[in-house]
């Protein structure tokens, strides 16, 4: 039976994740849970899977807990609050898999923590790797850990590569097993068919109705802006090895295909299945054994045509940005992260215009592109004045 931390545990990755949890009670047990300030969700969680210990971001929200789970009789459940308390329960000898699915830079810290304590470590934050990539593979070096990737672009590669690939996400050696290129799929979110003129009056509300899948505010603005395929395109350079010559965006409206694996010898290799987050997860909760996740199976003759399509980088400007970023280095993809979490957050309180976001992104990137990041406590740094950068310059927009 494997014991569970997830970090993140009621937000969209996290609720999936106790989804699958829920099918399989006899293989999964949670352990430990996080939230951020979703009180209410916790406490469901919390009568459901009745973990040993809850974290909350907040100490207002872990007191609030507390006289939940007080009046409900769960005195068993230990709360605690804060970033340090994150970092206790991603290492603690009482679990061996974390869920990693903190959105943004907030769960770099115990995601780190969890590799560092030598876990199976499933990956749905991505911001580990863009903000920190060297310095976070090298730690999986170090210690051992297991790294499975849960977004559906990077699961897909994951599964499409050969058996020994997969046993060292992180330092694959992809050209040395027949492997020529990775294809990264992206659906083109929710304003693919609109002029670059229309991006300018699209509003919060648009941005986060995607087509195909049901994501948080944020992820969706990101699907949006495809600042999010630019963020998965840093990451696979990271998890696969490889260099960002050797990764390759192809639209595909349907998002059918997952993302797939070029061969030297002309085969494609593809994962493929319905838009629906519980697969991965649980392919990466198992593995390497497979389970039931909920999913209905694809169904070949309801499915839709398959289009693929180039990107045109004007429309989407960010996913250019970050693939320049990828190349340049670090501090770079840093600034970068940190950068468009402070505009999505302005576009999201309508304070800033949806094309906006791009305008802050590149200011931040020129401003501290040229930096050196050699450690975790300079990561930290380089994201928070990246962000007080950012935030002065939404000033400009309002």
């Amino acid at each position: 039976m494997r014991k569970l931390c997830i970090l993140g545990s009621t937000g969209s990755i996290g609720i999936s994740t106790l989804d699958v949890v829920r099918l399989h009670p006899e293989k999964f047990q949670v352990i430990s849970l996080s939230a951020n300030t979703s009180v209410d969700k916790m406490v469901e969680q919390c009568l459901e899977f009745n973990p040993q210990i809850v974290v909350m971001a907040s100490s207002k929200s872990a007191e609030q807990l507390k006289v939940s789970l007080s009046e409900l009789k769960l005195h068993a459940i230990e709360v605690k609050s804060g970033s340090s308390a994150l970092v206790e329960i991603a290492s603690s000898t009482n679990t061996d898999t974390v869920m990693a699915a903190i959105v943004g830079a907030t769960g770099l810290m115990p995601t780190l923590a969890a590799v560092q304590a030598g876990k199976r470590v499933l990956l749905a934050n991505k911001e580990a790797l863009v903000t920190s990539g060297a310095i976070f593979i090298d730690a999986v070096k170090e210690s051992g850990a297991q790294l499975i990737p849960i977004d559906s672009e990077h699961n897909a590669i994951f599964q499409s590569l050969p058996w020994q690939e997969q046993a060292r996400v992180g330092h694959c050696q992809l050209a040395q097993n027949g492997i020529s290129k990775v294809l990264l799929t992206g659906s083109g979110g929710p304003f693919r068919t609109l002029s670059i003129d229309e991006l300018q009056k699209v509003t919060p509300e648009q941005a986060c109705a995607h087509p195909n899948w049901d994501m948080g505010r944020k992820i969706s603005v990101d699907s949006a802006t495809m600042m999010n395929k630019g963020l998965e395109f840093i990451e696979a350079k990271w998890l696969f090895n490889v260099d960002p010559e050797d990764i390759q965006v192809v639209l595909h409206p349907q998002s059918t295909i997952h993302s797939m694996v070029q061969y030297r010898d002309g085969s494609v290799i593809a994962q493929m299945g319905n838009p629906d987050m519980r697969t991965p997860i649980a392919h990466a909760l198992a593995y390497p054994e497979r389970i039931e996740s909920g999913v209905e199976p694809l169904d070949f003759f309801k499915t839709a045509a398959f289009e693929f399509q180039v990107v045109d980088f004007k429309k989407y400007p960010n996913l250019k940005l970050a693939i320049e970023a990828c190349r340049s280095g670090q501090a770079a993809c840093t600034a970068l992260n940190a950068a468009n979490e402070i505009a999505v957050a302005a576009f999201l309180d309508e304070k800033i215009k949806f094309n906006d976001i791009y305008k802050i992104n590149e200011t931040s990137v020129k401003k501290f592109v040229s930096e050196q990041v050699s450690n975790i406590n300079e990561v930290i740094s380089l994201d928070v004045r990246a962000r007080e950068f950012a935030q002065q310059l939404l000033v400009t927009f309002s």
